[in-house]
């Protein structure tokens, strides 16, 4: 009996020594939500990215809801991380990137608060550097930045046909993105500023 107290007491100190994998969460509205999983996705240290609602007032919202923009939700990733390996201002500022943080009536062809560019953040830390980058994109254009800053409320997974459509329709996604101008107004905002 007391050899098996001691094997449990030696377990408990192996697990209670071993560093548990922690993982954290950042959600950012970047327009189309197809869009932004990609650019995280490519990031050592995320771990997985959600497409998503967050936002509105209604409880489970549909896609056909969110997009018709009756429940205030917009389109969002939820990205889960690795801050070992990846920080949430290196996440920060891939966001930025893909994004136009000027034009406070949606993203590229889609209009609406449903598409609204918004960071939602979860704790003081996140504002605070929501607030700081937020300041230095502001300064790097030399205009306003309409992306809001927003306490991160409940987040509701899309539908599945929704999660990785980049890599399930590579060419419809393609299409879209080209279509919808996002490229060329990402490189008229960012190619030559560093």
């Amino acid at each position: 009996m007391l050899a098996r107290v001691g094997v449990c007491v030696m377990l408990m100190a192996v697990v209670v020594g071993a560093k548990a994998q922690e993982t954290a969460v950042a959600i950012f509205a970047g327009g189309c939500f197809w869009c932004m999983e990609k650019p995280f996705d490519e990031v050592d240290g995320v771990s997985k990215t959600v497409s998503g609602y967050i936002g509105g007032q209604r409880a489970n919202p549909t896609y056909e809801q969110v997009s018709a923009g009756i429940t205030g939700h917009a389109e969002a990733v939820q990205i889960s991380y690795d801050p070992d390996k990846v920080s949430y201002e290196a996440l920060l500022a891939i966001f930025w990137r893909n994004i136009d943080p000027l034009d406070a009536k949606g993203q590229f062809c889609d209009k609406g608060s449903q598409y609204r560019s918004a960071i939602f953040y979860s704790n003081e830390r996140e504002l605070a550097l929501a607030q700081q980058t937020k300041a230095q994109v502001s300064k790097t254009l030399g205009l306003p930045v309409a992306t809001t800053l927003e306490v991160a409320t409940e987040f509701y997974p899309a539908e599945d046909y929704h999660q990785d459509y980049y890599l399930r329709n590579p060419l419809r996604y393609k299409y879209y993105r080209h279509g919808c101008g996002r490229d060329k107004r990402l490189d008229v905002l960012w190619g030559e500023k560093k």
